[in-house]
This record gives structure tokens, C-alpha cells and sequence, in this order.
């Protein structure tokens, strides 16, 4: 059983790709099969594992993100009674509840076991940057 944490700077709404770090540590822990369990650890952002070769992907989903829950400011939200930390912070916690928290993803050949296309994210739903921590945990 191998643990460790990742730190994760954010600056506003998006998309940032971990798989690189996610991959090498895996690689080092030496675990050559397993389940790789990563967990963030906060309310208002997710995880994801979405396509890595078209950037248009990742602007198309946050532009999806923020049509199906606007900012507090817009008058279709008016009925949201926690709006006191901006604007932003509960719809963050209205788009993490309808994204994962949390992703299983196998390991075999000492690698997670991804499609040819997939990358894992982190999804920052706030306006402000945040350093966001994912606790991995693999169980070989």
C-alpha cells in the first residue's frame, strides 16, 4: 500500500492536468498492478478524467459548467441563500456535487491504465486561485 499527496495550484476556472505526476509517482512507488484511488480533498472542486489532446475539449466543458450553474449574480440563481463568500462559491459547490470527488483507476505495467486520450484533472470551480490537495492511495 503506497499513499502520498498532491498539491495543486489553481488560478481561477479550469482544467489541470495531473496525469504526468499522478503516472510518475505511481511508476515509483514500484507497484507494478494495483487500484490507484485519488480523492480531493475540498467542496468546490473536482476530478476528472477527460480528453488531453484537443484543449477545446477542456473550454468546451467549463463553458458547459458555467451555463448549467451561473453565479450567484445571475437573477435564474436568486433563490441560493449561501452567497456570502462571492459569487462563485456555492455554484463551485453545486458543479462539485455533479462531478467525482474521487477516481479509481487500475494499474497494471507499473502505469494507470488510461485511454490513449484520457488525462486526469483537477476542475477548479472558483474565481480566486487555490492550492488544491488530492490524496492518492494505491492498493497493490
Amino acid at each position: 500500500m503506497h499513499q502520498t499527496t498532491f498539491d495543486v495550484a489553481t488560478r481561477g476556472p479550469s482544467l489541470i492536468e495531473i496525469t504526468r505526476d499522478v503516472t510518475m509517482w505511481v511508476a515509483g512507488t514500484g507497484a507494478s498492478t494495483g487500484l490507484l484511488t485519488l480523492f480531493i480533498r475540498h467542496t468546490s472542486a473536482s476530478l476528472l478524467i477527460q480528453e488531453n489532446a484537443d484543449p477545446e475539449v477542456r473550454s468546451d466543458v467549463l463553458a458547459w459548467l458555467s451555463r448549467l450553474v451561473p453565479p450567484t449574480t445571475d437573477p435564474a440563481m436568486s433563490y441560493l441563500t449561501h452567497t456570502y463568500e462571492g459569487p462563485d462559491d456555492m455554484p463551485g459547490h453545486i458543479k462539485a456535487a455533479h462531478l467525482p470527488v474521487s477516481l479509481s483507476i487500475p494499474v497494471a505495467d507499473g502505469r494507470p491504465v488510461l485511454g490513449t486520450w484520457q488525462g486526469i484533472y483537477v476542475v477548479e470551480h472558483r474565481d480566486a486561485a487555490h492550492t488544491r490537495q488530492i490524496f492518492a492511495h494505491l492498493a497493490s
